[in-house]
Order: C-alpha cells, then structure tokens, then sequence
C-alpha cells in the first residue's frame, strides 16, 4: 500500500548518512523506525491485522542491532586508549617497580621472590629457571605467601651468573607433586612500547610484558 512506500523513503536517505556519521543518528533511526511501525498499525487491513508479535520482533531486533554499535564504539574507545591513546598515562609507570612473573634481571643484587604455594602442601620447593628456561636451582621454602630471598647459586653451589632468571614454585603433599605455580617479582619498568595495536612494558634485563600482566606497581627502591 502506499503508506509502505512512503515509510521506507526516509531510511533511504538516513542510510547514506549513517555510513557517514553512525553516532549521531542512532537515535533518530530509531524515532523513525517507531513512527513506522505506528504507521502501519494506523492503516493495516481491519479484516488482516498484522500480528502484534511482529512489532515486538522488529523492536527487539532493532533495539539489538543498537546496543551492538553502542558496544562497538566503546571497545574501539577503551582499545584506543590502552594503545595509542593511553600511552601517555602508561608512561607514568616508567621507573616504577611491577610485580609480573616475567622473567627478573639478576646483576648480584638478591632478588625477593613471592612464592604462592598449592593449597593442601605440606612442603614446598622454590626452582629457579635461566633465560633458556633450563632449570638452575632448587631448594626447600616455607608453606606460606611469606617473601623469600633467592640466593644465586645453582644446586652444585657454584655461583650462577647475571642475568635474567624466572621462578615457580613446585608443591608436594606427603611426597608426591600436587601443583606448581608461578613465583612474582618486582622489577623496574624501563620502557613503553606500542606493538601490534597493543601497549607493552619493557623491564630492566629486557623482559617485554602486557599491562595486564602487572598485578601491583611500587616505587622503585
């Protein structure tokens, strides 16, 4: 009928706008696509009435379609910010210590391990890896959360040399194996990147992280 005809006329045009400018016509798409369906209950057939379920799904859907451009607009502003856009703020973390489990930089100083043993242990030991992953040391910690100093050398006593150097701890209940997880350190954040879309930290001893990665920030000793 013709009122079809002329409720769909408007959309055509909204439609080349909304490529151009889709915030800032998203709610008069939807006044429009309101007063349509208002139209069509005005002068539907008496003798044929249009299925009042069909408005609830053409709302519902449209309502859908709203929410997911709102939503999409927002995860490319948060995206923006975590890359580009928040770099300045992430630039504020630079010569503050973050507490990862990267890899930490060893250059004869002791290093504090946080160690977080499997619930349930009765005994825990501390292993210490190199920066080929290979294992270099282990001992025997406290069952607890407690910090613990990690004394550089390898299981044969021999001093082990700088560099960077990752740590897990391996849990044990009446003898067997029950877990193993990985120990946190702090380590001075030198630098930040932006790779790949995304904004990364450079740690002293080179070790390259996600901000997500950070589970606690101090300042530096």
């Amino acid at each position: 009928m013709t009122v079809t005809e002329t409720t769909f006329t408007a959309p055509t045009n909204q439609a080349s706008a909304t490529a151009v400018k889709p915030k800032s016509v998203i709610s008069s798409d939807f006044e429009t696509f309101l007063q349509m369906l208002t139209t069509q209950a005005r002068y539907q057939d008496p003798l044929e009435p249009i299925d009042s379920s069909e408005y609830s799904a053409q709302l519902a859907q449209f309502s859908m379609v709203e929410q997911q451009v709102l939503s999409n607009d927002l995860l490319t502003a948060l995206s923006t910010q975590l890359s580009g856009g928040g770099i300045s703020q992430i630039a504020s973390w630079i010569g503050m210590e973050a507490r990862t489990t990267a890899p930490v930089e060893y250059n004869g100083s002791p290093i504090t391990v946080l160690p977080t043993a499997t619930a349930g242990a009765d005994r825990a030991e501390l292993v210490a890896y190199n920066a080929q992953g290979a294992e270099v040391q282990r001992g025997l910690i406290p069952v607890s959360n407690d910090p613990v100093q990690w004394a550089s050398v390898s299981s044969t006593g021999a001093a082990l040399p700088n560099g960077n150097y990752s740590f897990k701890v391996e849990s044990f209940k009446a003898g067997e194996s029950i877990g193993e997880t990985d120990a946190t350190t702090y380590s001075r954040i030198t630098e930040a990147r932006i790779e790949g879309g995304a904004t990364h930290l450079v740690l002293a001893g080179g070790s390259k992280i996600a901000t997500t990665d950070v589970t606690a920030l101090r300042e530096a000793d």
